[in-house]
């Protein structure tokens, strides 16, 4: 079998880009496998990896609870930080330049997370999800500070029926004068969303402009649900 490497470079970009550029998001299938999904999601329960844990029912975030990732990133979480990104630039440089925003992104993430740290951007925002019965992550975007990229990734790590049901990864998009966009990605157990983190061009009659968006998880039914999100950006 393929290792998740392999696997990373074997995607289909160009499909992943057109979705992108027509939903906001793309599904990247079968990135991780079942073992692999199982390591990451085992971290949870050690306190050794992580620098913070959130519970969103203080915070009104939902109901459920994460934990932040400290530096230096565990395998695979950096090399897959490292490994995607060199795949979204293009995207996320060309989405600047049709919103004639000035920020462009370097080739490398290293190059990306030198910026960031040298803006006070220092804490690694790269997490592990937890959500049991009755648990849900209210619509939100993970804005950290004055640098952020606009793509990220979401790998579910349960399988929808067996570990989980409810739990349903949420998107809404917000275009100006309209009502908002439901979209519900039907994820299965390693596979990965690429996600847009706030906004993304649309193309109208007299030329483009940008649409907000949002992400969230639904209700979860019962069991156990467990997310890895790999943000590119570095916080406040």
């Amino acid at each position: 079998m393929s290792s998740w490497k392999e696997r990373v470079a074997q995607m289909d970009w160009a499909q992943a880009e057109a979705d992108l550029d027509d939903q906001g998001c793309a599904l990247l299938p079968s990135l991780l496998t079942p073992g692999e999904c199982e390591a990451l999601a085992g971290m949870y329960g050690a306190d050794k990896p992580f620098r913070s844990r959130v519970v969103m029912e203080r915070h009104g975030f939902g109901r459920g609870e994460y934990k932040y990732f400290a530096y230096p990133l565990p395998e695979p979480v950096a090399a897959l930080r490292e490994r995607i990104y060199p795949h979204l630039v293009p995207i996320a440089n060309r989405w600047n330049e049709i919103l004639d925003i000035d920020v462009r992104y370097p080739a490398r993430h290293a190059e990306f997370i030198d910026r960031c740290h040298a803006a006070g951007q220092l804490r690694p925002t790269p997490l592990l999800l937890q959500y049991a019965p009755d648990d849900y992550n209210c619509l939100h975007q993970d804005l950290y500070g004055e640098h952020v990229f606009p793509l990220q990734v979401v790998i579910l790590l349960s399988e929808p029926g067996r570990d989980f049901t409810g739990g349903e990864f949420v998107m809404t998009e917000q275009r100006p004068r309209m009502q908002s966009r439901p979209m519900v990605l039907p994820l299965r157990q390693g596979d990965a969303a690429v996600i847009a983190v706030h906004h993304r061009p649309v193309q109208g009659t007299r030329g483009a402009y940008r649409v907000n968006l949002r992400h969230g998880v639904s209700r979860v039914r019962s069991g156990r649900r467990h997310t890895a999100g790999i943000i590119f950006h570095d916080a406040e």
